[in-house]
């Protein structure tokens, strides 16, 4: 068996190191479709008496790419 040199074991439990993953993120109305820049926008257009946005019509979507899970159940890929 050949030692890896990124797996750390503590305490009997072996962790795998982080993998780089891109990320986006988009905050969005979700009656309207309308997608904020950020989620100050999206605060704002809450806190704005002007309009009816309350913080259950805000939906948050997180979009997760990864390109190749770290081998942790012996098998190949």
């Amino acid at each position: 068996m050949a030692i890896k040199d990124d797996i750390t074991v503590m305490a009997g439990k072996t962790t795998f190191p982080a993998q780089d993953v891109d990320t986006k993120s988009t905050v969005k109305h979700a009656t309207t479709g309308e997608v904020y820049a950020s989620e100050e926008e999206a605060k704002a257009d809450i806190n704005n008496p002007a309009t009816d946005t309350t913080e259950q019509d805000i939906r948050r979507d997180v979009s997760i790419s990864v390109n190749k899970l770290p081998d942790i159940l012996g098998g190949t890929a």
